[in-house]
């Protein structure tokens, strides 16, 4: 028997619509067994100056939603009125927001910065039906153990995580061997806290 919510979106002809790329975004909601189709529309990510940065990742999200909406009604018609998921994950250090590394030198800058301390990862979510709109965000804290040159520069020049804010991926090398402790969901350091997201879309039908 399928979960719930996939008889629900089933019913509804709602299948979600994924508006990212993120091959991790896309795995966690095929292990969640969520049934979804990819639709993507390149969005500016920027955000006021002033805007707390508790709200930056949902403000980007919003943004994401409301452009792959807009591409829905003027190029997928067969779409119009689905759920529509979009997220933004940012690191936060200091206060400051961590975002892609520029290069492989800015990788190897922004881990020297995260190396053992201890910094919190924030993805902002929103699922967007038509006007109606469910917008959240949590938080896992993540801490590093010190990690020398020669670790940091291994792990960038094999894994390249320059489409990744804060320069790692907590599934890869660098979360395996260089983490110390993780508060909060790990599913959200990846991506996508995905446990509420299906707890959203049960509310949601």
């Amino acid at each position: 028997m399928l979960p719930a919510y996939n008889l629900l979106l089933m019913t509804y002809n709602s299948s979600l619509i994924l508006a990212s790329q993120s091959p991790r975004r896309k795995q966690l909601l095929e292990w969640a067994e969520v049934p979804f189709y990819i639709i993507v529309k390149s969005t500016d990510e920027s955000y006021p100056p002033d805007l707390p940065i508790s709200e930056v990742p949902v403000f980007i999200a919003r943004e994401k939603a409301i452009g792959v909406q807009k591409h829905i009604a003027d190029d997928y018609p067969e779409h119009i009125g689905k759920t529509i998921l979009a997220a933004d994950t940012v690191v936060v250090l200091d206060n400051l927001v961590i975002g892609k590394p520029t290069d492989r030198d800015d990788a190897i800058r922004i881990l020297k910065a995260l190396a053992g301390r201890r910094h919190a990862v924030i993805t902002g979510v929103v699922l967007l039906t038509g006007k109606i709109e469910i917008a959240f965000a949590d938080t896992t804290y993540v801490t590093f153990h010190p990690l020398t040159e020669d670790e940091i520069v291994f792990y960038v020049d094999k894994y390249k995580p320059y489409d990744k804010a804060g320069a790692y991926a907590i599934q890869e090398w660098i979360g395996v061997v260089g983490i110390k402790a993780i508060e909060g969901d790990f599913y959200n350091v990846m991506g996508l806290p995905v446990s509420r997201v299906v707890r959203e879309l049960i509310i949601d039908n």
